[in-house]
């Protein structure tokens, strides 16, 4: 009986390891209109236009789909909170959440593709965009100035949880 509670401990600490690994991709794509965020294999959630709201979110995970509405107004309920308590509340958990750590969850993530592709509408600006974007493709790519009206921005990036927490706690 030991032995298989120690077996179930162990195999559900893997489990758990390996979620840790897992990569979390974000794709903003305004050419396809796919904005998402993914945990590969485990949970994707698509921001995606609905008729009756502005937007919607679907999220699929194994075995369930489901819609919600994030900017739907909520019903609000009578507050028995002091507001004075409540504040207090509220400075505790964003006092946390300094630049330095923010800068250190943003640097976390790595660029997997990156494409800008912009025309501003008029002739003279894109001109002179013309050298930064050349300079700045010679550095990293993906870059583009045109002059027939297409605007496109395309950027996925990727973390694993890990790298998150790591970079969160600075260890």
């Amino acid at each position: 009986m030991g032995l298989i509670i120690t077996i179930v401990v162990l195999v559900l600490i893997l489990v758990l390891i390996s979620l840790l690994y897992i990569p979390l991709d974000i794709c903003i794509d305004t050419r396809g209109n796919r904005y998402y965020a993914e945990l590969k294999g485990l949970v994707k959630a698509d921001v995606e236009p609905d008729e009756r709201e502005i937007l919607r979110i679907r999220v699929k995970a194994p075995f369930k789909e489901f819609y919600f509405f994030p900017l739907k107004p909520k019903r609000k309920k009578p507050d028995k909170i002091d507001e004075k308590k409540r504040d207090k509340k509220g400075r505790k958990y964003w006092n946390r959440f300094t630049p330095n750590t923010i800068w250190r969850v943003v640097k976390s993530f790595e660029i997997k593709k990156w494409e800008l592709d912009l025309d501003t509408g008029d002739c003279i600006t894109n001109a002179k965009l013309y050298p930064l974007f050349a300079l700045l493709n010679y550095r990293t790519g993906g870059f583009h100035i045109n002059f027939e009206g297409r605007n496109h921005a395309l950027l996925m990036v990727r973390n694993r949880p890990i790298g998150l927490i790591k970079s969160f706690f600075n260890l």
